[in-house]
This record gives structure tokens, C-alpha cells and sequence, in this order.
């Protein structure tokens, strides 16, 4: 399962993850990992969460991010969740590569039964519409 979280700059998406990854935290059967673009959430995540901190990685484009997101599962075979916040930003979200990585990151999901929250700016693009598909909040 994919869900994402849209909306503008400042609207309390990353706020949303946060509190997203606490309550699922509670719950979940395996682990969870949070990505993150930088490292301000790091202090107010549930101590169970795995963090990273992307900046630390060349993450510059879809593909590098989906590699990275299939690493994770394939050293650890207990996550169930990944939260990825930021790390989409200013990418083309109407370029035939997004529709085709949402669509990479569905299989992902589906075929190592993960649930993966993601959220995104609108930097004044409309997004995919595959995108709406998955959108939980703007």
C-alpha cells in the first residue's frame, strides 16, 4: 500500500509523518523506518523507529530512490513500514519517469508486503494523475 501526503510548503506534512510513524509504530508487526531528507525529525520519532537521514546518500532522482528503498528491505527482512519524507522534492512529478516510479514503488510495496507513506510538495505542478490514487492528505 502506498499513501501519500501532498500539499505546500509549510502546510504540516512532515508534522503529519511524524505522528504517522509514532501511531504505526504502536502497532506494526515489523519494523519501521523513517527517511528523511535531513535530520530535524529525528528527536520526534518513537525511540522503536528506524531513522535515515538521505542526506547522507546521493539521492538525486527516482531511480536512485527506489534502489535505496529496496536496500533497506533487503537487509532487513522485518520492516513492514517506510515513512520517505522530503526526498521527492523538486522532482518532476508530471514526467513520465514519476508515473513510472509510483508505479515501480506500488509493486515494491505490494510484492514485500510493505506500507509506504510518502509525502511530497506541490511546488505549483500538478501532480500525476496516478498520483491521486494515492493521496491521503494535502
Amino acid at each position: 500500500m502506498i499513501q501519500v501526503i501532498y500539499g505546500k510548503r509549510g502546510s504540516g506534512k512532515s508534522k503529519k509523518m511524524v505522528s504517522l510513524a509514532n501511531e504505526k509504530v504502536k502497532t506494526a508487526k515489523g519494523n519501521v523506518v523513517f527517511v528523511d531528507d535531513d535530520s530535524r525529525a529525528i528527536h520526534e520519532l518513537d525511540r522503536e523507529i528506524r531513522f535515515i537521514d538521505a542526506d547522507e546518500y546521493a539521492l538525486t532522482d527516482y531511480r536512485s530512490i527506489y534502489g535505496f528503498l529496496c536496500g533497506i528491505i533487503s537487509t532487513n527482512y522485518d520492516v513492514t513500514t517506510i515513512f520517505v519524507d522530503g526526498l521527492f522534492n523538486g522532482m518532476d512529478k508530471k514526467s513520465e519517469t514519476s508515473e513510472k516510479i509510483f508505479e515501480k514503488l506500488q509493486n515494491f510495496s505490494e510484492a514485500n508486503d510493505i506500507d509506504l507513506f510518502i509525502a511530497m510538495h506541490d511546488e505549483g505542478e500538478l501532480a500525476v494523475s496516478e498520483l491521486e490514487k494515492y493521496k491521503v492528505l494535502s
